[in-house]
């Protein structure tokens, strides 16, 4: 049984679901859950893009597939690729987005790098808005066991809105008897780093630039975004998730 699954269908935003535990004890993302129908297991979705909603919005209205393709399909490492047109009104791609992502199974642990790339097709303004990009969706119901940590120490609902280089979301999903994690971890060649998340009242994490402020592509050239991810479980902690991240920037 696969690990993870990539959609990257036409007519609908690309995402990861499900992702299952290193151990195989459970589904570590959610699709459309009732609370956030437009939340889609792991997914890069913008805000107001030129005034378009490419986070709540992912169908055939809003985007285009141009291709995929698995870049490395055996070994340590794989790899693998999507690029999607972000649509104006009139059905012009105003963006084009590259996602590539390289995944290793560590046994005990998965890391997942990603690489954005938006290319802009026209002068592109992302405005300022609490959420916008790379978003996260676990398992959550109310009562749950479950908590979002950061870097400096604050959780949950203290992390909304919050610079940190790393943070880290720790759910109990069904068939656990410990909660599985998933961390997501800033790079220090992205802009504005470090970048400010948004962490929802379920448990929903992702960073975002937008929170800062307005930002722009001119037509014709590229921003490069860079992520990593370890999916694990049980307990790494503060100190030992932050020596990930040391390693991760220094590669």
């Amino acid at each position: 049984e696969p690990l993870l699954v990539q959609h990257a269908k036409a007519g609908v935003r690309p995402y990861i679901h499900p992702i299952i535990a290193p151990d195989g004890k459970g589904e570590l993302t959610e699709y459309s859950p009732a609370h956030h129908k437009h939340q889609t297991g792991i997914y890069w979705g913008l805000k107001q893009v030129n005034g378009r909603d490419y986070f709540m919005n992912w169908e055939a209205d809003y985007w285009r597939k141009a291709d995929a393709d698995v870049l490395t399909q055996t070994g340590r490492r794989v790899a693998w690729r999507t690029r999607y047109d972000l649509l104006d009104e009139h059905g012009g791609a105003i963006l084009t987005e590259t996602q590539t992502w390289h995944f290793q199974d560590l046994g005990e642990k998965y890391v997942m790098d990603l690489e954005w790339r938006g290319e802009a097709k026209k002068d592109v303004t992302m405005g300022k808005f609490y959420v916008g990009g790379l978003f996260l969706r676990m398992p959550w119901h109310k009562d749950i066991r479950g908590e979002v940590i950061n870097a400096t120490g604050q959780r949950n609902g203290e992390a909304e809105g919050q610079r940190a280089i790393w943070n880290d979301i720790g759910i109990q999903v069904p068939g656990r008897d410990n909660q599985a994690h998933i961390a997501i971890m800033d790079h220090p060649d992205n802009n504005d780093f470090p970048i400010p998340w948004r962490v929802d009242n379920e448990l929903g994490v992702g960073p975002s630039r937008q929170i800062l402020g307005d930002w722009t592509i001119p037509r014709g050239q590229t921003e490069v975004i860079r992520y990593r991810l370890i999916v694990y479980t049980g307990e790494l902690g503060p100190s030992e998730l932050t020596r990930a991240w040391k390693e991760y920037v220094c590669e």
